[in-house]
């Protein structure tokens, strides 16, 4: 296995985190581009989910709704509007996940809208804080558990210790690991959506390929095998990125296809500390024609070293789940970042916006 500098990547990432942010887009004409978010103002987004089914009959859709408020993202409204005969926002009492839940039984084409007003800004690690932030322990001891799709035992287990060993604090090991997912995984081009998140079938695929949710997935999952509670946040990008990477926003009003998976972890002094290694997988596949390789390449570094720590507030997240239940559905899903429907008893493809007729939209106010 190659050998990671664990001291160069805490290092460029320290100085990313504390290099001012580029107002504007970035100018491509520069040598050195720079991606550092730093700390801003709140915006404001609206972001609206349109479900409009192919026949009348008995169905059911379920919506996600962004069940994050923290210190980077705040909830202000939701509201939702259609033909359903029942509709109602769900709290998951297991996970906390929280989605639209809506039934329909008549003879009208069924349609519904979800309307959510959201507040986000960049978040930003200050890696010299050295507070004491506080968690519940039930909190710290869930993001340390396996789930279906991520168990921490066999093949998971053993790469976990050998990409950690000699790793002294919790956070060299989630160094090494994010080092070690950006030398050694890839974007997979082809893989549907944000990819299954399976974490063992992740890394027994040729050249450990998937999207974000199998790399950020695989991130977690590693950094749970090695004691370091960690866990995925499921949402969509709302906005193009500020600093003018277009594979680091949403570049339309239209972001149906938006979706994105983040990654975060808990360090004491810290508290949780945002993570993104798939992102920047995906700048080294395809913010190119040419797929970059080496990720200190001056177009990769700059991201290489910010999304250790920090993320731009362009993001709505919805919520941390895995293995939820939705309240009259078929089976659990691994996680819920996608709306979902059902026919009589027949659930739609998530990934076929065109079939599923639905469309998500966002627009900053």
């Amino acid at each position: 296995m190659p050998q990671i500098s664990r001291r160069h990547l805490l290092l460029t990432a320290f100085a990313a985190a504390s290099l001012p942010a580029m107002p504007g887009f970035l100018r491509r004409a520069e040598a050195s581009p720079v991606f550092a978010p730093a700390v801003s103002d709140w915006q404001r987004y609206s972001l609206r989910t349109n479900v409009t089914l192919a026949k009348a009959g008995p169905a059911q859709v379920w919506l996600p709704v962004p069940a994050i408020d923290s210190d980077w993202q705040r909830s202000v409204d939701d509201s939702f509007t259609g033909n359903a005969t029942e509709a109602a926002i769900v709290t998951d009492p297991e996970t906390g996940a929280r989605y639209l839940h809506a039934r329909f039984d008549g003879d009208a084409q069924p349609q519904i809208e979800l309307t959510s007003l959201v507040e986000t800004r960049n978040r930003v690690a200050d890696w010299e804080a050295g507070t004491e932030p506080q968690e519940d322990p039930a909190v710290l001891q869930a993001a340390l558990q396996g789930s279906s799709l991520k168990p921490l035992d066999g093949v998971v287990l053993e790469r976990a210790q050998e990409i950690t060993k000699g790793a002294a604090t919790d956070r060299d090991k989630v160094a090494a690991i994010y080092a070690w997912i950006v030398e050694n995984c890839h974007r997979n081009l082809d893989t549907p959506g944000c990819g299954p998140g399976d974490i063992e079938a992740t890394l027994a695929s040729a050249g450990i390929g998937g999207k974000c949710a199998d790399l950020n997935g695989l991130f977690v999952g590693l950094a749970r095998a090695s004691g370091v509670p960690a866990r995925d946040i499921y949402g969509v990008r709302v906005a193009p990125s500020e600093f003018g990477y277009k594979q680091l926003g949403a570049n339309s009003p239209t972001v149906t296809g938006a979706q994105h998976c983040r990654a975060e972890v808990w360090l004491t002094g810290l508290g949780w500390v945002a993570m993104d290694p798939a992102d920047v997988l995906k700048v080294m596949r395809a913010e190119t024609d040419t797929w970059i390789k080496d990720a200190a390449d001056p177009l990769v570094a700059p991201v290489d070293a910010a999304l250790f720590g920090s993320w731009e507030g362009n993001w709505v997240g919805f919520n941390t789940a895995s293995d939820i239940k939705l309240s009259g559905g078929n089976d659990s899903l691994p996680f819920l970042m996608y709306p979902q429907g059902q026919i009589g008893s027949q659930s739609l493809d998530e990934l076929d916006a065109e079939a599923f007729r639905y469309e998500m939209t966002a627009t900053a106010l």
